[in-house]
This record gives structure tokens, sequence and C-alpha cells, in this order.
């Protein structure tokens, strides 16, 4: 046998076996699609169930959704607009702006002053902290007393704070409850959707 037979021959050879394999790939059965066991209404209702429980578990335990009540921390906050407040974090600062709860009311404050501080108000309706006056860039009025409310000066205690309204003329805040525990404190504000003329 000559070499070009030799060559044809095993070129036939490989060809019978490609079409062997190609009948074979053929003769093997599709794999059926995978189905769901639930059909679309039951799906879509799984994932409203879904969705409702982790947006109660976030407003529910991490999140606290509210209306501010008044104007008391006007302009920044305004009556009407929506607050959105962190309750995980139980580390305050002064500055922060928190929502409290006091006396079976709601309020939104400034933490002024924080456990350990003292804290005065003075006859000229000067805030003063720890025996320094301060100048707050975010408010625009005088801070004065709330006659037969809170003696001052106020020593607060290890789980004491003193929060007040940027709103200083007739704000509801610690000059007229008294300070506040970190149990009292619902959470810490995050953001505001102000809501008012709209």
């Amino acid at each position: 046998m000559s070499v070009k037979e030799d060559k044809l021959r095993k070129m036939a050879e490989n060809n019978d076996n490609s079409t062997v394999q190609e009948d074979v790939t053929e003769d093997k059965p599709e794999k059926a699609e995978k189905k769901s066991p639930m059909n679309p209404i039951q799906l879509f209702l799984l994932n409203c169930l879904i969705i409702v429980t982790v947006i109660w578990l976030m407003f529910g335990f991490v999140l606290g959704l509210m209306q501010a009540p008044n104007s008391d921390m006007s302009p920044n906050i305004k009556s009407g607009d929506l607050i959105l407040y962190y309750r995980l974090s139980r580390e305050f600062n002064a500055q922060d702006i928190v929502a409290v709860t006091k006396n079976n009311n709601t309020y939104i404050g400034r933490i002024v002053a924080v456990p350990g501080d003292t804290v005065d108000i003075t006859d000229a309706e000067k805030l003063v902290i720890n025996g320094n006056t301060v100048i707050e860039s975010n408010v625009y009025t005088s801070t004065p007393r709330y006659e037969g409310f809170v003696e001052y000066p106020v020593k607060l205690g290890d789980d004491e704070y003193f929060i007040l309204c940027d709103r200083r003329n007739g704000g509801e805040d610690s000059r007229y409850y008294g300070s506040v525990t970190k149990a009292e404190i619902k959470g810490k504000v995050i953001t505001i959707v102000r809501r008012n003329d709209l």
C-alpha cells in the first residue's frame, strides 16, 4: 500500500469517527428546563413579603422616621419636615442633632453639653459651657434662661446631655424639661426631607 493510499484510508476513518460522534451527540436527549415550584403570583407575593420584612426591620430597629412637631429648630428644620434618625449609634457628641423623648413627648434638639460638663446661661443670655462662652455659628439669637424650670449652673451626670433648640426664644429644650439621659435619646438625625412649600 502506497503512502498516498494510507493517508486516504486514515482520513476516511477519521471522517467515519466524527460522523459516529455527531450521531451519538444528536441521539442524547435534551435536558429538561428546570421549572420553579411556584407560579408567578406566588413568586411576586414572596418578593413583596421579603421587601416588607426588610423595611419593617430597618424602620423598627435601625432607622426612625418622624415629622418635625414644630419650628423649634428653625431655620435648619421647619415644622412639617420629615426627619430620618439612626437608632443604633449610642455615642453622642456636642452639636449632634437628636430626637428626644421626654415627658411622653418627642422633641428635636442639638446637644450642647455632654456628660461631665457644667452648663450655665448668663443674665446676658449667653451660653457658657465649663466656664467658656460658646459661640455658635448655626444659632442666630441669644439664649435666654427660662425662669422657674432649671437651676443654673447645671452639672451633668455620667449619662446626661443638655439639649438646646436652634430657635432659642421660646423653643422647648433642656431649659424647660432639664437634662436628658442616653436612654431618652431616640437617635441621631441623619437627614431631613423638606416638606414646606411643596
